[in-house]
């Protein structure tokens, strides 16, 4: 169990209450990713934080079978917060913490997709390495119509647009919302389609980023359905136009030498050895890993080329087709800002999975002394067959089966995930699948009807 709480804790408790809290939400998420939550009286969270709260995991997506049914929440106080729209000065004051999960025996539940990041995380931290992500979160907002969820975006603005977005309001609050969590914001944005938006967040380590990506979901769709809309991370809700993505940034903090790892000023991109072996990792692994970064049959919608979502197996500066871009650091700036931007992931994903997946094939980089091929500067899209081949550049999986298929194939992906979530991820996975081919889609019955 849990041990005493810690002063601190107790002291976080002491002042929600005095603020009006009366309620507290026990946030965790299943292996799909979406939040769950118990939610408790604002007196019974000391007593959670010291012996934790017990739970039936046999009703949650991917966790045990009924028969060993019972686990318990341990609250991470470092995450408590109050949920800015449901103030303690309101009737209902509520505040929300992250969990930990565990199993009767008083061991991490090697099901609990934030153990997963955990384990990989302290795997860095052996190593020498604090691990440090950035997600660049897209999303889309949409009307209701008839009390339905349509894909009618509810402006006509462009990338970096102001006079006809009409989101400017809506993105404030939500930006305040953030901040009111502890997730300091760096810049909210019109992205470049139709009614797609971006808010970024300040880079962090790889498990408070992970806890702030899913906070930062559920409080825009708490927002915008406050205004009436509804937000989703759904990677290409309407063809033809680009898709929302989940560019990753991250990099390597060396604890021994008090810098960034991945910076070297002698290299022409600002890549140290340790970067680029990095790198050669998330390559190697990429086909591996896609069916967790990108695990949805839509996602595979978006991963077309010529909607600037990479396809192609390849890093570079400039070439925003590359799997992996290297952005310039801003000037003035220290090259302790070099990172590297992996731009194949999308926002439907387990961010505590995707962190995981993409940390353990870039140490599997590293432990191997994998070598980084040349960067490829031009568009790869515009590459015939042969050229391709004769640069020896690989694809993408094409489909969530086929990604499926390359997530079975690769040991390390599979070793970072476990067998527990690797088992139900993949059952569930193939499950979508098998349900959406099986589909006649209105694109068949205008397609064939008549013509046959």
């Amino acid at each position: 169990m849990a041990e005493a709480i810690a002063p601190e804790a107790r002291e976080k408790i002491e002042r929600a209450k005095a603020n009006g809290i009366r309620f507290v939400q026990l946030q965790f998420t299943d292996i799909l990713g979406a939040v769950k939550a118990v939610t408790i009286p604002i007196h019974q969270l000391e007593g959670s934080v010291a012996h934790g709260t017990w739970f039936d995991g046999s009703s949650i997506e991917g966790f045990t079978r009924i028969a060993e049914s019972d686990q318990y929440l341990v609250p991470d106080m470092s995450t408590f917060a109050e949920i800015p729209w449901q103030p303690g000065s309101g009737p209902r004051g509520t505040a929300r913490v992250i969990c930990d999960v565990y199993t009767p025996r008083g061991e991490p539940f090697v099901g609990d997709p934030r153990y997963v990041l955990r384990r990989q995380v302290e795997r860095a931290r052996k190593l020498g390495y604090i691990v440090n992500m950035g997600p660049e979160l897209e999303f889309f907002l949409f009307r209701r119509e008839n009390g339905e969820i349509k894909p009618l975006p509810h402006d006509e603005a462009g990338y970096f647009d102001f006079s006809t977005d009409l989101a400017q309001e809506i993105r404030q609050d939500m930006v305040d919302a953030l901040e009111a969590f502890g997730i300091r914001v760096e810049a909210a944005h019109h992205e470049v389609a139709v009614g797609q938006h971006e808010i970024d967040f300040e880079y962090a380590d790889a498990l408070r980023t992970a806890d702030n990506a899913i906070t930062f979901k559920f409080t825009l769709k708490a927002i915008a359905n406050q205004h009436g809309l509804y937000a989703t991370f759904m990677p290409k809700p309407i063809f033809g136009i680009n898709g929302s993505g989940m560019h990753t940034h991250q990099s390597l903090y060396s604890i021994a030498e008090g810098r960034n790892a991945f910076a070297d000023p002698s290299n022409e991109y600002g890549l140290s050895d340790i970067a680029r072996k990095y790198m050669a990792g998330i390559l190697a692994h990429a086909r591996g890993m896609s069916a967790v970064l990108a695990p949805l049959v839509n996602s595979y919608k978006r991963l077309v080329p010529g909607y600037e979502a990479p396809t192609y197996l390849t890093w570079g500066r400039t070439n925003r087709s590359a799997l992996i871009r290297v952005p310039k650091v801003s000037p003035g700036k220290s090259i302790e800002g070099t990172r590297i931007e992996v731009r194949c992931p999308d926002p439907s994903s387990n961010t505590y999975l995707a962190f995981a997946v993409m940390i353990a094939a870039g140490l599997d980089g590293i432990e191997r002394g994998l070598e980084l091929g040349e960067p490829v500067e031009e568009s790869v899209f515009e590459m015939d067959e042969a050229r391709l081949k004769e640069k020896g550049i690989r694809e993408l999986p094409g489909t969530l089966a086929e990604a499926i298929d390359e997530l079975e194939k690769d040991p390390v992906v599979c070793e970072a995930l476990g067998d527990h979530v690797l088992s139900h991820f993949v059952e569930a996975k193939r499950a979508e699948w098998d349900e959406y081919r099986t589909q006649v889609t209105q694109w068949e019955i205008d397609r064939y009807l008549e013509a046959y």
